[in-house]
Order: structure tokens, then sequence, then C-alpha cells
């Protein structure tokens, strides 16, 4: 079980696709309320972050996840403009465990998607 914090078109249909080929289920989650409650309640593996996404507030998703001691562990991944070097920064201090650019996060999708 994999939770994405997505709400761009886009990259919500290129992981529903991906997970689909792949048989991995996602839930998505476009608030951080709602993925913290996703993730209490399916206990995914994963959440997957648009750390551009105005709407999902990511960051303030995962510094509820982080400051949570039954949720900390679950691990996230955020993807972002290799060009926002302040985001990218300001994901890892919010504890954001692994930060990818919008191009590493397509090629590594399928991986992130299996846990490999």
């Amino acid at each position: 079980m994999v939770i994405v914090g997505v709400d761009d078109l886009m990259f919500s249909s290129r992981i529903s696709s991906a997970a689909k080929a792949l048989g991995v289920e996602i839930s998505f989650a476009r608030s951080p309320e709602a993925i913290v409650a996703a993730v209490r309640d399916k206990s995914p593996r994963l959440v997957i972050l648009d750390l551009n996404s105005q709407r999902v507030r990511p960051l303030e998703a995962v510094a509820a996840l982080k400051a949570d001691p039954a949720l900390a562990a679950v691990m996230t991944v955020g993807f972002v403009s290799h060009l926002q070097a302040d985001l990218i920064a300001s994901a890892r201090e919010a504890g954001v465990d692994q930060v990818l650019a919008r191009s590493a996060f397509v090629t590594q999708l399928p991986q992130l998607l299996q846990g490999t």
C-alpha cells in the first residue's frame, strides 16, 4: 500500500497507471489531515508527495507524520523541480526521507512503488 499526496493530473495519472501495471495498491490523499488519517488507517510502506503542491501542503503533512512516533517510520518520498534548491532544503529539513527531481522520480517510479 502506498499513499499518494499528489494533485497534479499528469503525475496522478502516471502514478495510477504505473501502480495498476505493477499490481500495487495506492490511495490518494490531498491534504495533510487526509494523509495522516490514511497513514493511520492503511499502514502504508510509502508516502509519495508532490512537493510543489499548494493544496496538499506536503511539508505540513511530513511534519505531522514525523512528529507522531507511531507514524514517523513510514518512508516518505517527495518530488520537485531540480531548480528549487530552497524547497529541496526545506523538504529535507521537514523530514522527507528521499527528495527527487521530477525526472528522477519518473524514472524511479516503478522501483519506488515495488519497494525495491
